[in-house]
């Protein structure tokens, strides 16, 4: 795509956070890397971002985009996500960042599973059978079917723990945790919508072994709904860092 560099300029400059900046990287460079067309942007933009809030910089080089996105990031409720869909590749891509987490012992304590659209009706008919075994309300079961009878792609994150391993079994957990939410701020960050969920299917070890095939020992730490947002979610009001902070000296 040819682009007209000073109106790409003055569009990229009016948006508020990176979400939006990264949606218009992605759209004006649909035609090239996407990573060599934020670092371009990057450079045009970097004396904007220092200038919207106060400097965060410190000994190593400034990435102001990124603490700008992590300053403005929101997940997109599941029922408002739609297609498109990323690609196999992109999704590859998505998942080699959310793998990018803290890792003690490098066990690569966690896997994944990508669940298309024939699964995930599948799977919606399964959890209504069994929800009703389980004596789930009505409500609850429909409304769990629902999530994933209306989803178009799902990335189950599966916490495979090593017991044999010296590492805690609950810092395992958190490597897990820690993959879920980073594979919702890549999908953010490359402009789609992308929420972490779990619902009473992930706790059930019953229909994680037989419907997802996972082992005795596996849980499901997040569903993770990724897809193109119908709207943007709006703010919604953050914790009061002042009040859940102690500053020992």
């Amino acid at each position: 795509m040819v682009v007209d560099a000073s109106r790409s300029l003055y569009v990229a400059t009016s948006l508020l956070s990176a979400g939006q900046y990264c949606t218009i990287v992605r759209e004006f460079f649909n035609g090239g890397s996407l990573a060599n067309a934020i670092r371009i942007v990057d450079l045009l933009l970097l004396p904007t971002y220092k200038t919207s809030r106060v400097s965060l910089e410190g000994p190593n080089d400034l990435n102001q985009p990124a603490l700008e996105f992590m300053l403005s990031r929101r997940s997109v409720q599941a029922v408002s996500l739609t297609t498109p869909i990323p690609d196999t590749e992109q999704l590859k891509q998505l998942l080699e960042a959310a793998a990018r987490v803290p890792d003690h012992g490098k066990l690569e304590p966690w896997r994944f599973i990508v669940l298309e659209r024939s699964a995930m009706k599948r799977l919606a008919g399964k959890l209504v059978r069994r929800g009703d075994e389980l004596g789930k309300a009505p409500s609850l079961v429909r409304k769990a079917a629902a999530v994933f009878a209306e989803a178009n792609l799902i990335v189950a994150v599966v916490e495979s723990p090593n017991h044999e391993a010296k590492i805690p079994l609950v810092e395992q957990t958190l490597s897990a945790g820690a993959v879920c939410l980073s594979l919702v701020n890549a999908a953010l960050a490359a402009g789609w919508g992308a929420t972490w969920l779990t619902g009473f299917g992930a706790h059930d070890p019953k229909f994680r072994e037989s419907e997802l095939a996972l082992k005795k020992h596996e849980r499901i730490a997040g569903f993770v709904h990724i897809g193109t947002a119908r709207t943007q979610p709006a703010e919604r009001t953050r914790p009061d860092i002042q009040s859940i902070t102690t500053w020992m000296s």
